[in-house]
């Protein structure tokens, strides 16, 4: 009798379709996309009705304008020369980069669920590797944060149309555009293995895995702008796309070793 040799094709092929379909089974990924979808249209038809409003500190008397957003693209990204890394008003806080915090949600729910509800543990008891594990969710947890970065961009669409926005992309174009976009999923890819970090280290204990991501998000939160600018080129696309295989094998290979040396439990 011949035995057929499980090679790391196949164990990844199946650990693939579970992931998958788990996580598209499940209603978390579709909550968080249509939210994805409606943050856009909210924030930009709300901040073109307010646009050029004023409030008044009642303590203080002073007078503050509230500005809205010139363009719909404002929302996606500005032009490198454009961007202010010191500004904290609300259209540089209110933009796409806020889905890196939402992924961190995705991530955590979804392994999390795994250690609570025992699937974890049944799983590397039938002699699962734990590489496999941290591979597959690696690669499940990006797709998902990579609809839901799309689902803003369709979201931003139609806000802008709704709200009448401008469309122009200036110097930046189309293709800096597509650029822009291609750079912030593959940007996903990086910030996925950290946040899968924190939660092979939190296991079921939700809150630690949430705390311990949205801190390391807060660190690297002001350079996302500055990796995928509105003008972005295919430099931004290749710098983004080598942090995201260098995090998920330097932080892949930590999560591993957590999980070989740690309880299940």
């Amino acid at each position: 009798m011949k035995f057929e040799h499980n090679t790391f094709g196949k164990r990844m092929k199946t650990m693939l379709h579970v992931d998958f379909r788990r996580m598209f089974t499940q209603p978390l990924l579709y909550i968080m996309v249509g939210t994805c979808l409606v943050i856009p249209i909210l924030i930009l038809v709300m901040t073109t009705m307010m646009d050029g409003s004023v409030s008044v500190n009642p303590q203080t008397g002073v007078e503050t304008v509230i500005e809205g957003f010139d363009s719909t693209w404002q929302i996606i990204a500005v032009n490198s020369a454009d961007y202010n890394p010191m500004a904290m008003d609300m259209t540089t806080m209110c933009n796409i980069n806020l889905l890196y915090f939402f992924a961190a949600v995705l991530v955590g729910c979804f392994v999390a669920a795994d250690f609570r509800s025992g699937y974890a543990k049944n799983l590397f008891t039938v002699r699962a590797r734990k590489t496999d594990y941290v591979i597959s969710k690696t690669l499940a947890c990006f797709v998902g944060g990579a609809l839901m970065i799309l689902a803003f961009f369709i979201g931003t669409m139609l806000g802008g149309a709704i709200s009448g926005l401008s469309f122009e992309l200036g110097a930046a174009g189309i293709s800096g555009l597509i650029m822009c976009m291609i750079s912030k999923i593959l940007l996903i890819g990086a910030v996925v293995p950290l946040y899968l970090l924190w939660s092979v280290i939190a296991k079921q204990k939700l809150w630690l895995s949430l705390v311990g991501s949205l801190m390391s998000s807060m660190l690297l939160f002001m350079m996302i702008p500055m990796l995928t600018p509105l003008d972005s080129t295919i430099m931004n696309v290749i710098l983004c796309g080598a942090g995201a295989v260098l995090f998920s094998l330097g932080l892949g290979a930590v999560s591993n070793a957590i999980l070989k040396k740690t309880s299940l439990v």
